[in-house]
């Protein structure tokens, strides 16, 4: 069920005029989605007035393996049901590779398989998962070719590459920082990226994933990089953030973190 479909089956008044919830399935070893996320959406809520808070299920998982991320999908479905025992407005399923690794398109299954959990729990919520999001928001940009920066082991960027081009997007290049603790992932310095962007191989992209991760930090380089390149920079927590605004039907206005959630990007390539 794809997120447009759950979205159909929710109430179209909100719930609680002025206020959103949102639900986050994440990693346990999981420390930047709950810093991201929220700093995106305070400056959406500066912006609008409107108020957003956040409550979050953790599946465990410390190592970015494939071992330990086929058996985090498993928790997934119970995930989204202890969250939606919250009453949430919208479910992001926040592990990008986790996802991914289960085979070409599999966010299509897996976000039917989250809602119906919630919707089975009692309380039904449009779900999007950060590896939708993200080919979701390239499509939807018009962007046919990025390069991209992981922090995985190259075994699993490979992988991350062939379901972005099964989605019929070309990767020109893939950085591997090769970082397997997912702890040690959430160290990483973002102000290493516009220099690690720097030497990707750019000619004839129309867009960089400056983060393939949703525990790599990125927000701090994202509008810096977009400036340098002059090219969209998207990474795993923009997209996902795009993809809950517009499942709650909210117009991004976001400062700072790129065109994309400035509202000005999807525009610019409305007339494709």
């Amino acid at each position: 069920m794809s997120t447009s479909d759950i979205t159909a089956e929710v109430e179209t008044e909100p719930k609680r005029p002025g206020s959103s919830r949102v639900g986050l399935i994440v990693p346990s070893s999981n420390t930047t989605m709950e810093t991201e996320l929220p700093e995106l959406f305070r400056r959406q809520t500066e912006a609008t007035g409107h108020k957003y808070t956040f409550h979050s299920a953790r599946a465990g998982m410390k190592n970015v393996n494939r071992e330990e991320l086929l058996a985090m999908v498993g928790k997934a479905a119970d995930c989204a049901e202890a969250v939606s025992d919250a009453d949430v407005d919208v479910i992001a399923y926040a592990c990008l590779v986790a996802v991914m690794a289960q085979g070409p398109e599999a966010h299509v299954e897996s976000e039917r398989v989250l809602g119906e959990a919630a919707a089975g729990n009692g309380h039904p919520a449009p779900v999007t998962s950060s590896a939708g999001a993200l080919v979701r928001t390239l499509q939807g940009i018009g962007a046919r070719k990025v390069a991209m920066v992981t922090p995985y082991m190259k075994p699993l960027t490979s992988m991350v590459v062939d379901y972005i081009e099964g989605a019929g997007i070309s990767v020109l290049d893939a950085t591997s920082l090769e970082v397997d603790d997912n702890l040690a992932v959430g160290c990483l310095d973002p102000q290493n990226l516009p220099d690690i962007a720097r030497r990707l191989k750019r000619e004839g992209a129309d867009a960089i994933v400056l983060s393939a991760c949703v525990q790599m930090p990125s927000l701090p380089a994202v509008q810096a990089v977009e400036e340098e390149f002059g090219l969209p920079v998207i990474t795993a927590a923009t997209a996902t953030t795009y993809e809950i605004l517009k499942s709650l039907g909210h117009q991004p206005v976001i400062s700072g973190a790129g065109r994309l959630l400035s509202g000005m990007l999807v525009a610019d390539n409305s007339k494709v």
